[in-house]
């Protein structure tokens, strides 16, 4: 699914990477521990989640992410902004409870990714 599929259905604000809304997540996370979000296999993947720090941008940097989704109208820091800038990853916020982003996106066709064994 293309970042800019994810940002239409969500009704999301771009915050920065404007210019990567053309590029592809194969799969979705969405949580607000990001000890969690490590047990998932690195892909091309989108997270959702309501935790605004720089841990949110460094954590999806880490694991190959290429986009993060802030729910419940959450804004970054200046912070996440500029990590995200420099990592290339786009960021966007959505008025979505996370519980409905995931659901929208699933039922449009984003999978969820598998736990490593």
């Amino acid at each position: 699914m293309k970042i800019s599929m994810i940002k239409e259905l969500l009704e999301a604000d771009i915050v920065c990477g404007e210019e990567n809304l053309g590029n592809h997540v194969y799969s979705a996370c969405g949580s607000d521990m990001m000890s969690d979000v490590l047990a998932f296999v690195k892909d091309q993947a989108v997270l959702l989640t309501g935790l605004v720090n720089s841990q949110v941008i460094r954590t999806a940097e880490m694991m190959d992410m290429v986009c993060v989704v802030l729910v419940r109208s959450k804004l970054p820091t200046p912070e996440m902004i500029e990590l995200a800038k420099e990592s290339g990853i786009v960021l966007l916020s959505s008025k979505k409870r996370m519980y409905d982003a995931c659901g929208i996106l699933y039922t449009n066709g984003l999978v969820g990714n598998k736990l490593r064994s």
